[in-house]
């Protein structure tokens, strides 16, 4: 009985021992498997690290004002008879804009007028008078005097006339009007703003040590908050000559054209100015760059030091640092951490990690630029 008992656990402990033995093996064959199995490589595409050279600019923000702009007010006091103009529109120089009330100055014109032509009337008698020498000089000169005196009040009379008609002193576009028919107003009461926006002055300040690399006539571009996507030229045209004691910045003017008059008044921008020296940068795609706040890095594509079962030589992806300078477009420039001639992964670079495997697919690689054509999609 005993040796029947024995020998059933002695087997039992066979078939555990035959049955841990196994299952050993397989864990150690799927362990064995797992490490010789390796991720398929990743498809990225590439560009190569360039070496060129960008024009040095500086950069600064500004805003615009009219080349010619002028807030119109009343030179004397009167009552509003007739407003010619329309808010907003365009008027050319000499448009009469704003009549006053002149019945009471019409009277006075007409007053004044005849007292002239009877001074003229007595100026005339003692010319002849004298000449005759039945005056003495001295009825002449006050006849002559009386006369100018008179002409003068016509004048003066005349000239309330004109300044009661408010017209454009330059072509431009009219703003709202600040008056109504009817109103009294006095002089100096803001009538409406008359602005010439063809061509524009863009104001900005530079720090003083910039102040001995900027000239006139150096080339400039503008771009406005208003107007994303759109960037304007124009040109320096006027430097302050002094610096400002409170900021230590130098004023400077730019000029631009305005033919469609998108650009208003008071507009805010960023301007960059280009400078005559160029400096020799490297640059690489935007979409390369692995932003992050411990460091910004790329994907430098390199020959696997194990090569490939195909013969020929594997690529894998090293996670490398660098140091970025000035973006342009859709490029930007590095200052350290590579070299011209890398290759670097400009497309699917967020799939990758340090030692990644990696194959190149340039069919998906995007259009770089410069300088490129916003456009909406």
């Amino acid at each position: 009985m005993k040796k029947a008992i024995f020998a059933s656990v002695l087997g039992l402990v066979v078939i555990f021992a035959v049955l841990a033995g196994v299952k050993a093996l397989q864990i150690k064959d799927l362990i064995a498997a797992g490490q010789a199995m390796s991720p398929p490589p990743t498809a990225v595409a590439s560009e190569l690290v360039q070496a060129t050279q960008w024009e040095s600019t500086l950069s600064a923000v500004g805003e615009l004002e009219a080349s010619r702009g002028v807030l119109l007010t009343a030179d004397l006091a009167g009552r509003i008879a007739a407003i010619a103009f329309e808010p907003g529109a365009l008027v050319e120089q000499g448009d009469l804009l704003v009549e006053q009330e002149v019945s009471s100055e019409q009277t006075q014109l007409e007053a004044a007028e005849a007292d002239r032509s009877l001074a003229r009337a007595n100026l005339n008698r003692a010319n002849k008078l004298y000449r005759d020498k039945l005056v003495p000089r001295s009825d002449y000169d006050t006849a002559q005097a009386a006369f100018k005196s008179a002409a003068a009040r016509v004048d003066t009379i005349r000239a309330s006339l004109d300044k009661k008609q408010i017209v454009a002193p330059f072509g431009g576009r009219l703003g709202l009007s600040q008056v109504d028919i009817g109103q009294n107003i006095s002089a100096g009461t803001p009538i409406v703003s008359l602005q010439a926006t063809d061509r524009m002055y863009f104001n900005f300040s530079l720090p003083q040590r910039d102040i001995h690399r900027i000239a006139t006539g150096l080339p400039i571009s503008i771009a406005v908050d208003a107007l994303p996507g759109k960037m304007y030229q124009g040109t320096v045209s006027a430097i302050n000559s002094e610096i400002n004691k409170s900021t230590r910045t130098v004023e400077i003017q730019a000029a631009i054209e305005n033919p469609e008059g998108d650009l208003l008044p008071g507009m805010f921008g960023q301007v960059e100015v280009q400078l005559a020296e160029q400096r020799d940068i490297l640059m690489i795609p935007a979409t390369a760059i692995s932003y992050a706040s411990f460091g910004d890095s790329v994907f430098v594509i390199e020959e696997s030091q194990q090569g490939s079962e195909q013969g020929s030589p594997a690529l894998v992806a090293r996670q490398q640092f660098v140091q970025l300078g000035e973006q342009r477009g859709d490029f930007v420039e590095v200052t350290k951490g590579i070299e011209a001639g890398d290759r670097v992964a400009s497309a699917g670079a967020f799939k990758l990690r340090n030692g990644a495997p990696v194959t190149l697919n340039e069919s998906v690689k995007p259009e770089y630029a410069i300088n490129p054509d916003v456009k909406d999609r």
